[in-house]
This record gives C-alpha cells, sequence and structure tokens, in this order.
C-alpha cells in the first residue's frame, strides 16, 4: 500500500536503511505522476516548510527523487522555497559558482575519494544543511555515502571509552596546508586567495582570525592554518542529545597537507584513528544517485563524502545555516 503524506509519497531506495528507529534517507516522491513538475514540488515545500524541516531533523537525510528537477535555476528555487539563510562555503575544496546560491560540488579529480566529514566542521559556524542536487549521474561509481555521526560515538566509546574522553578533555589541534592559487588536480586544491576572497594577506589573516583560525605564511606563497583547540564530539540541539562525531581526525591525521594531534601537539593514537575509520566506514549508508535527486542532509547528523566514479558526474550543492 502506498503511503501519502503532506502532498508526498513515500518511497524506498538502494542502499537506504533503519537506524535507531529512523529511516535514511526518507524518500519523499511525487504523490502522482502529473505532480511531478518543479512547481508543483515548490508549492507542496512551501506549504510543508514546518514539517519538511522536522522530518530532515528526525530522519537526517531527505532524498527528494521523480521529480523534474533540470537544472541549478530550479535547484536554487528550491532551496529559495524554505527561506534558509546562505551560509558562504570555506574550505579546501575547489569549487565553482553556478547561479545565486548554488555552486558545484568538490570539482577534484573524480578518480579520488572524498572522505567523511561533517561540512566546515572545523569553522566557527558550520552549515545546518547541505542539499546537494544530480544534474548528471555518473555511469559508475560516484555515490555520495553518509554516515549518521552518533553511531560512531557509541562505537567509538565502546572500544575506546578512556582515549575518547582522554581526547575530549584535551581537545584537538589541527593544520592544513594550502597554495595562493587554486589547484583542480587535487580535492583540497583550493588556495588562501579564493577560500578567504582576497589577495592580501593582512585582510585574509582577519578574516581567518574571525573564523577561529591563525596563519603561518610559507616562502612558496602558500599559508599554514592552525586551528584549535576544537571538541571531539558534540550534542546540538533537537537531535535526541546524541553525542555527534563532531571532528575530522581520520579525514586530516598524517596526510601530506594536514595534520590532526591533541591541542597540546601530542600524536594521536594510530590505533584509534585507524579503527575510528574502520567503524565510520561500516557505518556508512551508500547513496546511489538518480537524474533529478535532490538530497538534504543534516549536516550536525550526518558525515558524507564522494565515491570515486567514472566521468561524467555533475553534482551541485547548496549550503544553509
Amino acid at each position: 500500500m502506498e503511503i501519502s503524506y503532506k502532498d508526498f509519497k513515500l518511497g524506498k531506495c538502494e542502499g537506504q536503511k533503519v537506524v535507531d528507529g529512523e529511516t535514511m534517507p526518507l524518500v519523499l516522491q511525487p504523490p502522482e505522476p502529473n505532480k511531478s513538475d518543479t512547481e508543483s514540488l515548490i508549492s507542496a515545500l512551501k506549504q510543508n516548510k514546518d514539517w519538511f524541516e522536522q522530518m530532515l531533523m528526525k530522519n537526517s537525510a531527505v532524498l527528494l527523487r521523480g521529480f523534474d528537477v533540470k537544472n541549478a535555476e530550479d535547484f536554487n528555487d528550491i532551496i529559495e522555497a524554505f527561506g534558509w539563510d546562505d551560509i558562504r562555503y570555506i574550505g579546501p575544496a575547489p569549487r565553482t559558482h553556478v547561479y545565486k546560491r548554488i555552486w558545484t560540488a568538490n570539482e577534484g579529480p573524480l578518480s579520488e575519494f572524498i572522505y567523511y566529514h561533517h561540512e566546515m566542521v572545523l569553522i566557527k559556524e558550520s552549515p545546518k544543511k547541505v542539499v546537494l542536487f544530480c544534474e548528471i549521474p555518473p555511469p559508475e561509481g560516484g555515490q555520495t555515502p553518509f554516515v549518521p555521526s552518533f553511531r560512531v560515538t557509541e562505537r567509538m566509546l565502546e572500544e575506546f571509552p578512556e582515549a575518547v574522553e582522554e581526547v575530549e578533555a584535551k581537545g584537538l589541534k589541527y593544520t592544513f596546508t594550502a597554495l595562493s592559487k587554486d589547484d583542480t588536480s587535487s580535492m583540497r586544491g583550493r588556495g588562501w586567495e579564493d577560500a578567504f576572497g582576497t589577495s592580501d594577506k593582512a585582510e585574509a589573516e582577519r578574516r581567518a582570525k574571525a573564523l577561529g583560525m591563525d596563519m603561518e605564511w610559507l616562502p612558496n606563497g602558500g599559508v599554514k592554518t592552525i586551528l584549535g583547540p576544537r571538541s571531539l564530539t558534540k550534542v546540538f540541539d533537537g537531535r535526541k542529545g546524541r553525542r555527534m562525531w563532531f571532528n575530522t581526525v581520520v579525514g586530516m591525521h598524517g596526510k601530506e597537507s594536514s595534520s590532526a594531534t591533541l591541542a597540546d601537539g601530542t600524536e594521536i593514537p594510530e590505533n584509534f584513528v585507524k579503527r575510528c575509520g574502520q567503524i565510520i566506514e561500516e557505518e556508512s549508508i551508500q547513496f546511489k544517485w538518480e537524474k533529478g535527486d535532490v538530497l538534504f542532509l543534516d549536516n550536525m547528523a550526518l558525515l558524507h563524502g564522494r565515491r570515486p566514479s567514472l566521468p561524467p558526474r555533475k553534482v551541485l550543492v547548496s549550503t544553509c545555516k
């Protein structure tokens, strides 16, 4: 029997999971075939804004599938239907502005895996919502897997109770090195001039400070950013008191252009980092794109990434407060 609710029909998708009683992602489809046009979708979203936001908070991921969403303009109309404030992306990923509030997702090589992360996890103000639109699904690979963050904390506490609390008590410090100009051959190739919106070093330092970063200038014109102390986990309002694994230890630890240590400079045990990476992968939900999909992620509750893929693949993004 088909279930209809709030001008949508509930659906299913490949990789969908039930986690602690919640369906991830919750799939919303047109209530009937003649209601798949973008105008009908936007009307339904405007009429059910509060309900939709509750569903996103409850399920952490909501997928609109089967609607006739064609391009960045349609996607922007969907974003603006909610009235959510925009938040500017700050981070290492090379991206291009497409239309109004819409940007390309990470333009790094499709052959690379973008590791699981909460968007802008190290910045003082992270977006509450990350919304993705698939204009061109890849012929193979290219999934956007996501991970319920609280499950990582739960399992790490089960296996490393003392280490988790020690890291939490001491805090974390991260470093990241960036060139001055963009390097699109790398998934972390965004230059500091683009990231901070200026080529003036003093202004870049001021903007970095406002975001909670210190900077060290390098002889090659690049910069080393230092962030810390940062917490290992966080609890956010409206999410059942769950302790989220709100950090990027695995993604930045021991990398060529980045590091993650305890705030006092002490190294994080290798087995702690390695096992955490395994748990994150084990808890992941492997979401596969279809043309026209719009995926809403609660950035406070989910880590997300990108699987390697064959070209072409075109996924656009909007980040919202």
